[in-house]
């Protein structure tokens, strides 16, 4: 009788001779067989610091080299790195733009739609340059007409 160690465990379990020749039992159960099948490593959390399990791809299709352990995880270490002075259009502290307009006390509306409500106001460039900061070039609109401006060439009235 061929008994033979499995390759995870180290547990001897019988192989029949027919399925040793053809290169069968080479783990002793379904669950040993999955474990021997896997692929990839476990790897720590850059933020939390959990261990986590990443297959191959994963390590081809990282830019920064950095794992964690979800999504969460991955926007709370993106929002801590990349705020402040570590951000790249980082310009000091200070928006600008929103307050050389609300400085001048230019009516906040929409100037496409009409819309006062302030929480979905943001300042928009009428010449599409974000380094002309002067009060001409500056103008008050609402996301939704903001998004048509810039992506299906609306025309500020």
């Amino acid at each position: 009788m061929p008994n033979v160690k499995c390759k995870i465990c180290d547990k001897e379990f019988y192989v029949k001779p027919s399925h040793q020749e053809l290169g069968y039992g080479k783990y002793c159960s379904i669950k040993c067989r999955n474990e021997g099948q896997k692929k990839g490593r476990y790897v720590i959390c850059e933020r939390c610091g959990n261990q986590t399990w990443r297959v191959p791809k994963d390590f081809n299709k990282s830019k920064s080299g950095k794992f964690f352990c979800g999504k969460s995880c991955q926007t709370k270490w993106r929002n801590e790195f990349y705020s402040g002075e570590k951000h790249y259009y980082w310009r000091g502290g200070e928006y600008t733009y929103r307050n050389t307009i609300l400085k001048s006390k230019t009516v906040q509306e929409c100037k496409m739609c009409g819309i006062k409500d302030k929480r979905l106001l943001i300042v928009h460039h009428l010449d599409h340059n974000r380094r002309n900061p002067k009060l001409e070039n500056l103008a008050w609109l609402c996301r939704n007409c903001h998004y048509l401006v810039h992506n299906h060439n609306e025309k500020v009235k």
